[in-house]
């Protein structure tokens, strides 16, 4: 497994917000965490890249223990997050933004094929590069926030609700480019709340609830079950499930 969490407990003071999770994630998949907000979906993810020191439990990545090690040492080590929000510097330009995602790296070159690599993902952001991020739409500051988290040529790419405020058919382009980016070999942990999209894009899944996770499976599982369907669907048992495409 790429990552691992054993036993992971994280609190703010008294108040535990996960709750001793499981969870794995094997090299090359792309696996998602649902739940509602206030589930503790964004706390795992922080925990995993050392903004939160865990209360208990372990963090292990690419066979070692990583537990509340600084984000700025897992990012050399192939360990990206695309925060919720985005996170962009918006007085920087799109392309200065970039840069500051390879800032672990000193191969120049490689620097520069993997820009023009992103530039060719996102056709958007090569036609605004000279611009600052903080004039470009959501999506595009999501594009950006993506973007810059590839350019540290990452193992591990964490996603925090990459959806969020976005009109539809944006939606499904950052859904796509997830899923492309995936089939290039980068291991990928989802979190969402548009349950459906990520399941259907997903190996496996997990659904977290009050800080514990009661169900997961094979995401085409998850889709199926009845309790899923009903909590994050908007469906009842008794409802049609749409096939599941195999989009990575």
């Amino acid at each position: 497994m790429l990552l691992e969490l054993d036993g992971l407990e994280v609190a703010y003071g008294g108040i535990k917000a996960v709750k001793g999770i499981d969870l794995a994630v094997d090299r090359g998949e792309l696996v998602c965490l649902i739940g509602a907000n206030g589930a503790g979906k964004t706390t795992t993810l922080k925990a995993i890249c050392g903004l939160l020191h865990p209360r208990a439990g372990r963090v292990r990545y690419d066979g070692e223990d990583i537990t509340g090690t600084p984000s700025y040492r897992l990012v050399a080590r192939g360990l990206a997050m695309v925060p919720e929000g985005r996170g962009i510097f918006r007085q920087l330009t799109v392309e200065e933004n970039l840069a500051m995602g390879a800032f672990v790296r000193g191969d120049r070159q490689g620097v520069r094929r993997d820009l023009e690599r992103v530039f060719e993902i996102f056709p958007r952001l090569a036609e605004r590069r000279t611009q600052s991020g903080g004039t470009l739409s959501g999506g595009e500051q999501q594009m950006l926030a993506i973007g810059r988290a590839m350019m540290s040529r990452p193992k591990l790419l964490l996603l925090d609700e990459p959806s969020m405020g976005l009109a539809p058919l944006l939606v499904q382009r950052i859904f796509e480019t997830v899923c492309e980016i995936a089939r290039e070999g980068v291991t990928i942990l989802l979190i969402e709340q548009n349950a459906r999209l990520a399941l259907e894009i997903s190996t496996r899944g997990y659904v977290m609830e009050s800080g514990t996770i009661p169900l997961s499976g094979p995401a085409a599982e998850l889709l199926a079950d009845p309790r899923v369907r009903e909590a994050y669907l908007g469906e009842t048992a008794a409802a049609d499930v749409e096939p599941v495409q195999d989009r990575t």
